[in-house]
């Protein structure tokens, strides 16, 4: 299970501009039978601030797409990975208007 390039690549847009934001400073990507997760951090020793998470065995049911907080708590689910992505996206604005 893997991510396709299409959605990487908006994944990866995303860290870039957080990182330019000075929000993140590292990820990781984890690759299993049923899932695929990317999790980005604000520092590299402590939990990830945000995990996103593909599970396609969930596209008929709430959607294979899981934002999930530092603290493990479902924040957002959904079919489509912009709508996932929102949270984090609206974040970002904030921060820029500071």
């Amino acid at each position: 299970m893997g991510f396709e390039r299409p959605e990487i690549q908006r994944i990866l847009d995303l860290y870039g501009r957080m990182v330019a934001a000075g929000e993140w400073r590292d990820y990781a990507m984890d690759f299993e039978r049923e899932m695929a997760s990317f999790a980005a951090f604000r520092r590299t020793a402590e939990r990830p601030q945000f995990r996103i998470e593909k599970r396609p065995a969930l596209r008929g049911r709430q959607g294979m797409w899981t934002l999930y907080g530092e603290a493990g708590q479902v924040l957002k689910r959904g079919h489509e990975l912009l709508g996932v992505l929102a949270p984090i996206e609206r974040r970002l604005l904030k921060v820029v208007e500071r």
